[in-house]
């Protein structure tokens, strides 16, 4: 059955979120709708009533997101089991047909999700409470999901983080693009060719498969305002199968790096111990879960992951900026050279990751 109201019920203007609101089962009120610029891919909309935020309203990006049934029976099913009282739930606003987002047409998509009262988000910190908070949020994400059946989740994007696919899709960027993109690029191409070649025989294979979060950065958790206290979760469209390390190396690269993911001075980029060190006490909290095998793997991660997302910034800008937000033309390059920076570190501090790992689990 779809997932939508159907379309000849709909005619509004489906860039104004004004106009979508009388889709949604929620009160009707003369809400304030504020823009939230946080986010590379949808548009989000924080709706306010008497100054209280209310609802979370956001317009998918059906380019990026091809199939968002997917996605959203994915956030479904997940959702009832994001519910402790070490996690705060969030609920998923449904249509006034009853169904879990609103299709205006194939690229027009919202949905809404209740707001998280007196929370806050951080892109960067140099707070070690925040680190430790952060690991125990993400642990008990992974514990509360061990309860759900894996084979109801299916793939919101294919190949993810698959690093063959993406080393296939740079391939593909490397021949359609400009000869002023590649000479910019030049140095970045350079490092993808030798840290390819350097995990070419990388194979996740005698690791469990889990439900992931697969976006893991510190932007992606809320935090009580008062005393910082990890609340949950947010931005679930990547909810799907992946591997433990995928979460925890994307967690590491914005945790212990306190520069943007976009800084243009690379001497900028850390790898700040204290705050590693931070992080791991906080997952050792809930992480029953891991295997020893997936627990021997995780410096690896903080490899891999900050060089997926690099090669992926990278392809971007090849092709001309077609996947990211940017708000100016080289800005996916500057994404990538930072990220590419941080992976250098991390492959510096992969036995000190192994040390701290083993003695704190």
């Amino acid at each position: 059955m779809a997932c939508w109201i159907s379309v000849d019920r709909i005619s509004v203007d489906s860039n104004d979120p004004n106009a979508v609101l009388q889709y949604f089962s929620i009160e009707r009120k003369d809400y304030i709708i504020q823009q939230i610029s946080q986010g590379y891919i949808n548009d989000t909309y924080a709706l306010l009533f008497d100054g209280f935020p209310c609802y979370i309203l956001q317009r998918l990006n059906a380019q990026v997101f091809s199939n968002i049934d997917v996605l959203m029976q994915n956030i479904h099913c997940a959702l009832p089991y994001l519910n402790d009282k070490n996690y705060h739930q969030i609920s998923l606003i449904r249509t006034i047909d009853d169904k879990p987002y609103l299709k205006i047409n194939k690229s027009d998509c919202w949905r809404m999700f209740t707001m998280v009262p007196d929370s806050v988000a951080f892109n960067t910190t140099q707070d070690g409470v925040i680190a430790v908070e952060a690991g125990k949020i993400i642990g008990k994400f992974h514990s509360l999901l061990q309860e759900a059946p894996l084979d109801i989740f299916k793939d919101t994007i294919s190949g993810f983080h698959d690093l063959t696919f993406r080393a296939k899709q740079f391939e593909e960027a490397l021949g359609s693009a400009t000869p002023d993109k590649l000479k910019e690029a030049e140095e970045a191409i350079l490092f993808v060719k030798m840290t390819l070649e350097e995990l070419r025989f990388y194979d996740p294979g005698n690791l469990p498969l889990r439900i992931c979060h697969n976006d893991t950065k510190l932007n992606n958790i809320l935090f009580d305002k008062e005393d910082n206290r990890a609340l949950c979760l947010i931005d679930l469209d990547t909810v799907m199968l992946g591997y433990f390390h995928y979460d925890f190396g994307d967690a590491v690269r914005t945790i212990v790096n306190t520069e943007s993911e976009d800084e243009k001075d690379l001497s900028k980029i850390t790898f700040n111990k204290e705050l590693f060190e931070a992080f791991i006490d906080g997952l050792s909290k809930n992480s029953d879960f891991l295997t020893k095998a997936e627990i021997q793997h995780l410096p690896f991660g903080v490899k891999l992951m900050p060089f997926i997302h690099g090669i992926r910034a990278l392809t971007d800008y090849l092709k001309g900026n077609v996947y990211y937000k940017v708000t100016y033309e080289t800005q996916n390059l500057d994404r990538c050279l930072s990220l590419f920076a941080f992976t250098k570190k991390a492959a510096e501090h992969m036995d000190y990751m192994q040390e701290v790992i083993i003695k704190k689990f």
